[in-house]
């Protein structure tokens, strides 16, 4: 699939649900989100088809998001259904890690074959301010049953926040000398509930070059410019959706859990999927991927979507 700009579409971004057990201060209100009507979110059987429908057009990676995808019942039917697909080469999951405890097995035998896990803070009392409800030991206990479980080449997410965490990246990149992890540090996006916060939290992750000179360049990764400490087990991913567009080699498109595909994580324009089969769910998503804007306009303002992350799904 080929997007009016030459780009190659082949990765997609299901969210399953947009509810969270954590209430993260840049993701999701205080107060949380409102459960919907059963039925309001898409069915097992209904991602089935459109993961089907879009590996047949030529998606090859598919990542499953929230909110938190595991809080959604029925989430290892989710991954058993989409592993299914002989054509599907990469299924990934992101989580806050907190249930993995209890499902890192069971995602591993459904057929996942990565984990991202957020980590925004390695302070227990600041881990309770950022999430507002979450235990810093259910982390980190959620990324020794990932690696009891078999998931290899584990990756830390990140969001950089100038005066909340960024006094904390010196022990971040202490954490890839002893693990084979990456951790990957993300920009700070202007949408939903930190849309109006004060420019100081907005730190371009270059900033971590300018601080620890002895990085490593190294491969990059997707849209992750890498770095390595020397000799360290891990790797460090920088990954810059405001400093340094990366939307010129932008390869994928997004779900919705209740159905509407986005060009853009940051585009108003949805089309909905629900209600579609065969062809007509062919086109809808080629439209979809045809629409897809050139790039965002997050250096001159706020993000066009109405939406919170937790209902994009990241």
């Amino acid at each position: 699939m080929i997007d009016q700009y030459g780009r190659t579409i082949d990765y997609l971004r299901l969210s399953v649900t947009d509810l969270c057990n954590y209430r993260c201060q840049y993701c999701m209100p205080a107060d949380g989100v409102e459960k919907g009507p059963h039925g309001a979110v898409l069915s097992v059987e209904e991602y089935g088809e459109i993961a089907r429908t879009a590996v047949k057009l030529g998606i090859r990676k598919i990542r499953l998001t929230g909110g938190e995808p595991l809080v959604r019942h029925g989430i290892l039917d989710i991954c058993r259904t989409l592993r299914a697909i002989p054509e599907l080469k990469e299924l990934c999951l992101t989580t806050n890690g907190s249930l993995l405890p209890e499902l890192a097995k069971p995602l591993w035998e459904a057929g996942v074959d990565r984990l991202n896990i957020s980590l925004d803070t390695l302070r227990p009392e600041r881990f309770r301010e950022i999430t507002r409800r979450g235990d810093l030991d259910d982390a980190f206990a959620g990324i020794r049953a990932a690696e009891d479980a078999g998931f290899q080449n584990l990756k830390l997410d990140t969001v950089l926040m100038g005066g909340l965490n960024d006094d904390e990246i010196e022990d971040f990149l202490s954490l890839t000398k002893e693990h084979p992890w990456e951790v990957r540090f993300i920009e700070l996006m202007p949408m939903g509930p930190c849309a109006a916060w004060p420019k100081e939290r907005f730190l371009p992750v270059t900033e971590i070059l300018n601080r620890f000179p002895a990085l490593e360049e190294i491969e990059p990764n997707g849209v992750a410019r890498r770095y390595r400490l020397p000799g360290a087990m891990g790797t460090v991913g920088l990954i810059t959706p405001m400093s340094h567009e990366f939307c010129g080699a932008c390869r994928r498109i997004r779900v919705t859990a209740d159905g509407k595909l986005k060009g853009c994580l940051h585009s108003r324009e949805e089309i909905s999927l629900r209600g579609l089969h065969g062809r007509e769910l062919e086109d809808a998503i080629l439209r979809g991927i045809l629409q897809k804007p050139k790039g965002h306009h997050l250096t001159e303002h706020a993000s066009d979507t109405p939406r919170t992350m937790n209902e994009i799904g990241g």
